[in-house]
């Protein structure tokens, strides 16, 4: 609703009326209003709908379902993964969804309008098209359009194109939403609302979807992709061939053919990489990191190029007086009683003034402003008249000396090498302030500026330097301003340095400046989308952080998207990481914990996809064989467990060091598949000779079970090396778990097992003891010509 007329004081231009109520009216009608839609979040139903019907879910339940109608429930056990596995998935999306929403929350915003020709102020989205815009110091403009008259306008773009100097506006200049007034005054004449203005475009373009690039994820989808396409011939292979083997019933055949199966989904797998990426997400939140998507910490883990801003990345954003040298004859205390009253006087509170204030919180001095010019981008400089004083002017030495400039100029550059601002503080003799600075100009003192480093940053890029990732630079700064703090916060390769607005249109062309330089001033928001894009052409895994709006295509585009919690909401909703304090310090912490992941979850695959591997032999040669098939599915479950799952779990949780490599499938491959061989290999034969022998099925399935037990466990013991004492007290402990389920009456009832005698416990244990050495020569012997043939 509109707020009303506001104080008579409020400045406003009799020429202006603005829109009348009936014209406001009309175009409310027309949905001409500024409306912007929230960024869209999936609701509660959808959430569980994505995590709940997968292709992964739908397999394990046709198959419990198969279990239970062939009357064995017990053997359906194998289905609780499913429940696990999608309330993991559940919570995470929740969680992060309800962290995002808290950031999101804003104060309203409220624009000041000339309405029937009176200033109201009215919420953002009651702005309609054609409305006029009060713009004072402050104030933020809510919706495009342009300058219908000004009084030393200034701008600050910085959100929107990364620039951080103010711009001058003009009469019939653009303004755009999002962007804040930071000197003088005007009025602005709306032109887009709502979905077509600058701000929201760019978001809207960001929205478009994109999977992120993860190299775990996309190697379990192939092996699912693999496996469902294997599924469905051995399913009706084994089927056939089970229903066919003599002096069984169906339920028992569907038994065995479920067990097949299910040994082939290596659903811990998918399990143990949730519940991986959930531990890791909880660490990193001590760290004040918020991690959108489970995958992104890994991605981050292989990035090699990492793009950072200068603004709120490698400084704070704010600016701080260094030192004021006194370069003339005037007193200490003097000097800083001018400065004091200059900037308490004058009414731009811009980055610079602000920095000054820090130093001079309070005006002690009693010189009373006769009058002022105000500082302004343009002018580069403001000054006052004092009654007791004189004139006083600060701001850029060059433009207030003129062609003096060179008696002090030799001073000023060496302070402006070490990437500092420098003011002067000058006396104008006769005392007549106007634009034109005329009469003699006394230099007094010069005021040092820098943008505030980051403490955390030199520490950060030393880490990044020494993990072999690439830091580019990438800003719409002056590139030499930004070469500068680059230099300073210790960026590898600062002095390479180039103006984007010189980059040519030539794709070749571009991706070698891209490749040869670090740092990028002047850089639009479609610019940074591209070199992200050119830097991914040529093979580098890239990730970006910002703030603005104008890094949301960028960060959309990068394999990993890292916002900061103070930036706009469309880069928090695109990135897959917010950093909840804006300190980008967290992010070799994040690098760490996604390489141990990477690392501990190539050991540990191992484990999932020697089953995996096994089972598929398995099934075919049963199928051949014509012979029940011999594990079950809960004494799968049980060596699934206790080889492989829980123990899988604490090894992908334990420290882990070193770089990540690309070819993690192939390099699981070479290892799962010689695994699977011996398995395979081990079961079927100590299953044959046993009915061979003349013992009934389930006392052959027993055998056979002890030696894939066995022989399991020799594979946990060399994916866990180098041994520790906690590693090999976890063997022990699960190899006497499993020993309980064949030794106890219990054990034996609840997964369908036989007594067995000493003797043949004596022969299992030697052949499984001796399945280690060779096991391992048969391994290495596969891996070196897996290694050979595909390069690996």
């Amino acid at each position: 609703m509109n707020g009303g007329p506001l104080e008579k004081d409020d400045k406003i231009n009799q020429n202006i009326l603005g829109l009348n109520e009936q014209e406001v009216k009309e175009r409310i009608k027309a949905g001409q209003v500024n409306y912007v839609p929230k960024v869209p979040s999936r609701t509660l139903w959808q959430i569980i709908r994505a995590n709940l019907f997968t292709s992964f879910n739908a397999i394990n339940i046709i198959l419990a379902v198969v279990v239970i109608l062939a009357g064995s429930p017990k053997n359906s056990i194998f289905a609780g993964v499913i429940l696990v596995n999608t309330l993991i998935g559940i919570v995470q999306e929740l969680r992060a969804k309800q962290t995002l929403e808290k950031l999101s929350v804003v104060s309203d915003a409220y624009a000041k309008v000339i309405r029937d020709g009176e200033i109201k102020k009215i919420p953002l989205e009651n702005i309609v098209l054609d409305d006029v815009l009060y713009l004072e110091a402050g104030s933020q403009i809510l919706a495009d359009g342009y300058v219908l008259s000004e009084n030393e306008l200034e701008i600050d773009e910085s959100m929107l194109t990364g620039e951080s100097d103010s711009i001058v506006k003009n009469d019939n200049d653009r303004l755009l939403s999002g962007s804040f007034v930071v000197a003088g005054e005007g009025y602005g004449i709306v032109t887009n609302v709502g979905k077509e203005t600058y701000s929201s475009k760019l978001a809207e373009e960001a929205k478009k979807f994109k999977l992120i690039n993860s190299e775990l994820q996309n190697a379990i989808n192939k092996i699912f992709r693999v496996i469902i396409w294997l599924i469905v011939p051995l399913s009706i292979l084994l089927t056939v061939t089970q229903l066919m083997v003599k002096n069984i019933t169906w339920q028992e055949a569907a038994i065995g053919t479920v067990a097949g199966i299910i040994g082939m989904v290596p659903e811990g797998l998918v399990l143990l990489t949730s519940a991986t990426f959930i531990v890791t997400i909880i660490k990193l939140s001590k760290y004040d990191t918020l991690v959108q998507e489970l995958c992104s910490t890994e991605v981050l883990a292989r990035v090699d190029v990492i793009c950072l801003d200068k603004t709120g990345t490698l400084t704070e954003g704010n600016l701080k007086l260094v030192d004021i040298k006194n370069i003339g004859d005037r007193d200490s205390k003097e000097i800083d009683d001018i400065i004091s009253s200059l900037v308490h006087n004058l009414p731009s509170k811009n980055a610079t003034q602000k920095a000054i204030l820090e130093r001079y919180k309070n005006d002690y001095s009693d010189f009373k402003c006769l009058n002022k010019i105000a500082f302004s981008s343009k002018r580069k400089w403001g000054g006052i008249t004092f009654n007791k004083v004189g004139t006083w002017v600060l701001g850029a030495p060059e433009i207030i000396l003129g062609t003096s400039y060179n008696k002090i100029k030799e001073e000023v550059d060496k302070e402006a090498k070490k990437g500092r601002r420098v003011l002067l503080l000058a006396k104008v003799k006769n005392n007549e302030l106007n634009d034109n600075l005329s009469g003699e100009i006394e230099s007094v003192a010069l005021i040092l500026i820098e943008d505030i480093i980051r403490e955390a940053a030199p520490k950060v890029l030393k880490y990044f330097n020494d993990q072999d990732v690439e830091v580019k630079i990438i800003s719409g700064d002056n590139p030499l301003t930004v070469s500068t703090v680059a230099n300073r916060a210790g960026v590898k390769g600062w002095e390479n340095a180039i103006d984007a607005r010189t980059l040519p249109d030539n794709d070749k062309e571009f991706i070698d400046i891209i490749q040869n330089n670090t740092v990028f001033g002047r850089v639009t928001p479609h610019q940074k989308r591209r070199i992200v894009k050119a830097l991914q052409s040529i093979g580098h895994t890239v990730a970006m952080t910002g703030d603005g709006v104008n890094d949301v295509l960028a960060l959309k585009e990068s394999d990993c998207g890292i916002a900061m919690a103070n930036g706009s909401d469309a880069t928090k909703a695109v990135a897959q990481l917010v950093l909840l304090k804006s300190d980008f310090s967290a992010l070799p912490k994040v690098v760490e914990e996604g390489r141990k992941q990477i690392n501990n979850l190539e050991r540990v695959a191992e484990l999932f996809l020697s089953k995996t591997v096994y089972s598929i032999i398995l099934a075919f040669t049963f199928s051949m064989l014509l012979l029940p098939f011999p594990i079950l599915p809960i004494q799968m479950s049980l060596v699934g467990s206790c080889a492989i799952g829980i123990p899988a779990f604490f090894l992908a949780l334990l420290p882990s060091e070193g770089g990540v490599k690309k070819g993690f499938l192939r390099r699981i491959l070479t290892v799962s598949i010689p695994n699977g061989i011996f398995l395979a290999i081990f079961t079927t034969l100590t299953f044959i000779l046993s009915v061979k022998a003349g013992h009934s099925i389930h006392y052959s399935r027993t055998l056979a079970l002890l030696n894939f037990g066995g022989v399991s466990m020799i594979i946990l013991l060399r994916v866990s090396r180098p041994l520790t004492k906690f590693k090999l007290g976890l063997g022990i402990s699960m190899f006497c778990i499993v020993t309980l389920a064949f030794i106890t009456p219990i054990g034996r009832y609840i997964f369908s097992l036989e007594r067995i005698s000493l003797k043949l416990w004596v022969i299992s244990l030697a052949v499984i003891i001796g399945s280690g050495p060779l096991i391992t020569k048969s391994v290495d012997l596969f891996r070196k010509k897996a290694t050979k043939l595909f390069k690996l």
